[in-house]
Formats: C-alpha cells, structure tokens, sequence
C-alpha cells in the first residue's frame, strides 16, 4: 500500500513538473533561455518545454516599440547661453539575445548617451541656430544613438527634441524681438495696403476723367452732326421751292406777293422802318394789305414806298 501511495505521489510531481515547464510565448515576446547558465536558445511565439532544474527563462523581452522620455538636460549654446532641452526617443528591440546581454542597464545607458551627444551638437550652434534647427538635431541624435545602441540589440527609430528652455531674461528678449517683428510687419503691410488705395483712387479718377472727356467729345460731335443735318435739310427744302416754283412758271403778280410776304416775315412787327420796290407797290390792293400788316407797336405805319423814302 505504501508503495502504491509513493507511485501516486511521484506521478503527481512529474505531471506538476510538466505542466509548470511548458510555456507559452504569446506575440511581441521573446524569451531568452539559458541552459546550465549559459545561452541556450530564444523562444519565439507559440509554445514551448524546458528541462526542470537545467533550463532557465533568463529575461522576457517585449519587440512593441518603447518610448522614453529623458528629463531636461542643461547645455551650452557656443555663444554661451545655458538651456534646457528634454528628448524623447522612440526605439524597438531586434535582437533579445544583444539585449539581454550587451548592457547592465540599457536605458540608463540610452539616456546618458543621449545627454552627451546633445551637449556635443548643441556646443557647436548658437542660440538662434539651435531654436530653428530642431531637425537637424534630431537627425544627428538618431544616428549617434542608432550607431551606438546597434551593439544593444537596440534600434533607434526617432529622437524629438521636445523642449527648449532658454533661461528667462533671454525668452522676454525674444518675445520683445517679436512683438517689434510683428508691429514692424504690421506697419509694412498697412502702408502697402495705404498705397494701393491711394494708387486705385488715382486711377478710378483718372478713368472717369477720361469717360467724361470722351462723353463731352462724343456729344459735340453728335451736336454739330445734327446740326449740320438740320442745315443740310432746310438748303434741301429751299432748293425744292425754288425748283418747284420755277417749274411751275410764276406770273410777276405772283412774283411780287410772295415777294411781299417775304417782306412781311422779315419785319415781323418789330421792324421801324422797309424800303418797298417800286414794281411792287402798284398790286391791287397794297395799301390796305399793308396798313393792317405794317405797323408799329405804336399803331403808326412804319411802310414806305421807294419813290415817298
């Protein structure tokens, strides 16, 4: 019975011993395996047995990228300004063995990396130039780092600068500088805006000017046209009554009543005194003709005749 109990019990921690050696790695996970001490293996994902007592998980290592964010660092500017300047460095583990066993401690040794090299680029930029040159300075802490940590089993996939802190006298300077900067660009753009107004008033004025020029033109001519058709007209209608009545062959009778009329038309009643030809004053019926027609405002007679003058 004793015996059967002890089998029970044997069997009992070999199944325990199985199943507490079988691992699972699940994704983005490496597990580095020593045997006897040593380095035996990595363990990739899915599942996998190690030997009780020989095999040891010596470091679970995670292959998501990682994302470190260093303090502010002081550095010195070669024009000797002292500031701050706090980095972020996002980096990915490629190879767990490297890591593992490459550096005691790898992201203290990152962030001191880091603080040299900073210092190093930022010693050769002045202030001015470190301010606009955030790029460039990521650049050159990305492939310090990337050269330095390859040996890490450590990938640097990007620094940003996060943070720079010059000290306070400095920062109102600046902002002095550009408040200046922004009145100045204010000043420029109100006084090219001033100018094109005054440019486009001139102009509006000089075309209207123009307009009503060419409109006063236009008007006299088409005056003096219309004129000149008027004129043009009444010598038409006066050659026509000539013609018409010297085709018609005119007594001297009727020659000299029209030529009374037209005497009559010129005095119109405001005329003092009219110089009649002889011919004319022996119609029938003159005198009577022209006491009604010829007289003054006065009512006196203003005819006389060529032979009474």
């Amino acid at each position: 019975m004793s015996d059967f109990i002890t089998v029970i019990i044997l069997l009992i921690i070999l199944i325990y011993l199985v199943v507490a050696n079988i691992k699972i790695v699940p994704q983005a996970k490496s597990y580095v395996v020593e045997r006897l001490g040593a380095y035996h293996q990595t363990w990739q994902v899915g599942l996998h047995f190690k030997i009780p007592l020989i095999d040891k998980i010596a470091k679970r290592v995670s292959l998501k990228e990682h994302v470190i964010d260093f303090p502010p660092q002081p550095v010195i500017t070669k024009d000797n300004v002292t500031m701050e300047i706090d980095t972020v460095i996002y980096f990915q583990i490629t190879d767990p063995k490297l890591y593992a066993y490459g550096v005691e401690n790898p992201m203290a040794a990152i962030e001191n990396l880091t603080a040299t090299t900073l210092r190093n680029i930022i010693g050769e930029l002045e202030l001015d130039g470190t301010l606009t040159s955030r790029e460039v300075i990521n650049t050159k802490i990305r492939l310090v780092l990337d050269e330095a940590t390859d040996p890490w089993g450590i990938k640097i996939n990007r620094v940003e600068v996060k943070n720079i802190l010059p000290p306070q006298d400095i920062q109102q300077a600046m902002e002095k500088q550009m408040r200046a900067e922004r009145e100045r660009r204010e000043a420029i753009i109100r006084a090219e805006g001033e100018k094109k107004a005054a440019v486009l008033t001139a102009e509006g004025e000089k075309q209207a000017a123009i307009l009503q020029a060419e409109a006063r033109k236009e008007s006299q001519i088409r005056t003096a046209e219309g004129e000149a058709e008027a004129i043009l007209l009444v010598q038409r209608a006066t050659a026509d009554g000539i013609k018409m009545i010297v085709e018609s062959n005119p007594t001297q009778q009727v020659i000299a009543i029209k030529g009374l009329e037209a005497f009559t038309a010129a005095a119109d009643g405001k005329a003092t005194k009219i110089i009649i030809p002889s011919e004319i004053q022996g119609l029938a019926g003159l005198a009577t003709s022209l006491t009604e027609i010829m007289k003054d405002d006065n009512g006196n007679n203003i005819l006389k005749s060529e032979g009474n003058k």
